[in-house]
């Protein structure tokens, strides 16, 4: 076993395909962007044009270039069945496991369902902003649904970058830490309506069956047209059936959500499957004020849909339920897309069969719904519109990124096209690589230097926190490590 590789399961990375519904403006062209900083980009085409989208790309992509390779040849259990209990820090896994991103490019699917942070710095009122908040914060989980690959493990001194001009955002990231692993990430919106920022190191422990993945670090979101900031921790994912049978995801544990400057806060209860699966992929809670008055109800499904409801019409109807008196009974989400089954008919008996889709409540109020993926999602490791374009490489723009961005990673790269004796070697490589590296920072008594964040409190909840330095975007990367 090779000690000095993490195990990160792919359940602790967010986000699926833009959002539709009354409230959606994924698609919508964002309008008055300018920087937040005086950072300036080395994007420039003739005249001193900006190209229109992310990192110069014009149009992107909606296919990987290669398909997903089987792992039926492949057996977890061989590595595994040593690990009962334990927490799973230095543990090799075959590529197979894997699927064609760094952890880094994972986080970055939290920004998919960026609108709803555009849409909360747009409201007036403090109820509606925690609404598209806690809309956000559960939407942020919602690509992991099937997405049972492995990332790959960043490398120290690893960045992602991704510029979305036309989703009114940036973001980096940099693995700051490898051992504990930590990955630290900072998003702006480009018409300076809010800042996204937080530091992720998940614990992960394998229990016989099942490889469960504890949340450990503070998300922070800040609306500066309003002054307020929004924290939270995401819930706990465990990933199923990774001896043998389908594997299938479940996400549980309470999300609270406090705004800062009110005391206003969102109770979300991410539900366990419970017996027979009844409670699977559901999501109920509510927004209280600071004297813990509930304001409002919100209830749904994290791989569906949100929706919300004031408490009296809440609380009539549920009186109506009991007493079997339906006047206005309660009609299926009928939305673009049902829920899928998440059992074929001859897998592992203790795989839950996914139960009726999200029952509206009359009266109730649309705050998210997932899209459908792309036709071709199952040979694309079950990725996203969004995840799709996230290792997108055109000619000309390694001339714009760090060496250290994701997208230049040879394993990564080999595994994309298909290539996986070549990403296999390339993994190997960079693994021997980064300890040779650690080896030599021991021997000249020398300590690794962050490039883009520093350690320090968040300013909100005075927890540790790595913080951003600023100046990524004067793209002044003369001094950054040769890790590939």
């Amino acid at each position: 076993m090779n000690g000095e590789e993490e195990f990160f399961d792919a359940v602790t990375g967010f986000d699926s395909d833009n959002s539709s519904g009354e409230f959606s403006e994924a698609n919508q062209k964002i309008t008055g962007m300018i920087d937040l900083d005086t950072s300036k980009s080395t994007r420039s085409g003739k005249s001193g044009e900006r190209p229109s989208q992310e990192n110069g790309i014009q149009k992107h992509r909606t296919a990987l270039p290669a398909p997903m390779f089987t792992r039926s040849d492949f057996s977890v259990w061989s590595i595994l069945k040593k690990c009962i209990g334990l927490e799973l820090s230095k543990i090799t896994m075959p590529i197979a496991f894997n699927e064609p991103l760094s952890f880094l490019q994972r986080i970055t699917e939290y920004m998919e369902h960026v609108f709803l942070i555009h849409r909360a710095s747009r409201q007036a009122q403090p109820l509606e902003r925690m609404q598209s908040v806690a809309a956000f914060a559960v939407s942020a989980v919602a690509s992991q649904w099937e997405r049972t690959g492995k990332p790959f493990n960043p490398l120290l001194g690893e960045t992602y970058e991704l510029v979305r001009e036309d989703l009114g955002f940036r973001f980096i990231s940099e693995q700051v830490s490898h051992h504990p692993p930590i990955s630290a990430f900072y998003s702006e919106g480009l018409s300076q309506d809010f800042v996204f920022h937080g530091s992720i190191y998940p614990k992960l422990k394998f229990w016989g069956k099942s490889v469960e993945a504890e949340p450990r670090g503070t998300i922070t979101l800040e609306l500066l047209k309003h002054n307020e900031a929004y924290t939270w921790t995401n819930p706990t994912c465990c990933v199923h059936n990774v001896i043998i049978g389908k594997l299938w995801i479940e996400q549980y544990g309470v999300v609270e959500i406090l705004n800062h400057r009110t005391g206003d806060k969102c109770v979300l209860h991410f539900k366990p499957c419970g017996l027979f699966g009844k409670e699977l992929h559901r999501v109920e809670g509510h927004i209280q004020d600071k004297n813990k008055k509930k304001l409002f109800i919100i209830y749904g499904k994290w791989t569906e849909c949100l929706w919300g409801i004031e408490p009296a019409s809440y609380e009539s109807f549920k009186k109506q339920e009991k007493r079997g008196d339906h006047p206005r009974k309660a009609k299926l989400d009928d939305g673009p897309e049902k829920a899928d089954s998440d059992v074929a008919g001859d897998v592992a008996d203790d795989v839950p069969v996914a139960q009726e889709t999200v029952h509206v409540i009359p009266g109730s109020k649309l705050l998210w719904r997932i899209n459908s993926r792309p036709p071709n999602s199952a040979q694309m490791y079950n990725f996203t519109s969004f995840t799709v374009s996230l290792n997108e490489l055109e000619s000309g723009m390694e001339k714009t990124l760090p060496p250290t961005d994701c997208r230049l990673r040879p394993d990564i790269r080999g595994m994309e096209n298909g290539n996986m004796d070549l990403a296999s070697q390339e993994k190997e490589r960079l693994e021997e690589k980064q300890r040779e590296a650690r080896r030599e920072r021991a021997k000249e008594e020398t300590e690794w230097r962050t490039r883009w964040f520093y350690p320090g409190d968040n300013p909100y909840t005075g927890t540790p926190d790595w913080l951003y330095a600023g100046d990524y975007f004067e793209r002044n990367f003369s001094d950054c490590p040769d890790i590939y």
